[in-house]
């Protein structure tokens, strides 16, 4: 990974957050972005013990905002290899009655758009390079429903389907995709936060290992999905 050029979305902290800081500390340039100004310029201050890293404000539902992201990424450190699809929201908790449309838009527009909107604007320029690697973070929710969570699940069914299509018409490029799909991670997501009592939990820094895993797998070899849930949860 010496000197590959890695984008990161969602990035300044949880699950995006460690695999940017894994990709630095094994050589890659980082590029990350954040919706949040503060909290971008928190991570690039942290992450830039670890290497060269840049970043930019982007609220991944803009296509315009992803496209200028991707691009001044390209201006600073020259092109685009990697690609982690990271950010991501939920909203869970509500029955299809009690959300409203503007939550299930901005839950598609976050989880299933945001992907496409970067995936369109990085292939060709991983094209440009000779083959490139696209990971995008899922879930075990894009494959088993649950109540109370149908728009979350319907962004993860949608972008586990996308993911795979992708893969067939990329892979003649040189390009590899994998959806990694993880079940619960012990981090902020869903107005959680990181705590010692779920500590039987994934934590982000498993999910960045098999970022590593998958980088450094040999060239013939393509995992296209990995799920990946806690080895002892709490008995019920």
């Amino acid at each position: 990974m010496k000197d590959k050029i890695a984008v990161v979305t969602g990035a300044s902290k949880g699950i995006g957050y460690a695999i940017a800081e894994s990709l630095l500390q094994n050589g890659a340039k980082v590029f990350i972005c954040s919706r949040n100004k503060a909290d971008l310029q928190q991570a690039l201050e942290k992450l830039s013990a670890f290497g060269e890293v840049g970043g930019e404000v982007c609220d991944v539902r803009s296509e315009s905002q992803v496209q200028m992201m991707i691009e001044e990424c390209a201006r600073v450190f020259g092109g685009v290899d990697i690609l982690v699809n990271n950010a991501g929201i939920g909203i869970i908790g509500k029955t299809v009655e009690e959300m409203s449309a503007e939550e299930f838009e901005q839950t598609l527009e976050t989880n299933l758009f945001g992907v496409f909107y970067a995936c369109h604007h990085a292939i060709p320029l991983m094209r440009s390079r000779g083959g490139g690697y696209i990971i995008n973070i899922s879930s075990l929710a894009g494959q088993n429903a649950h109540p109370r969570m149908a728009a979350y699940n319907a962004s993860k069914f949608g972008l586990n389907g996308f993911t795979e299509a992708l893969m067939l018409e990329v892979r003649e490029h040189n390009i590899k995709v994998t959806a990694i799909c993880p079940g619960s991670v012990n981090t902020y997501f869903g107005g959680d936060e990181p705590s010692e009592d779920q500590m039987w939990q994934l934590q982000s820094e498993d999910i960045a290992q098999i970022v590593l895993d998958l980088l450094n797998m040999h060239e013939r070899a393509l995992p296209s999905k990995i799920e990946i849930r806690p080895a002892n949860p709490p008995k019920k």
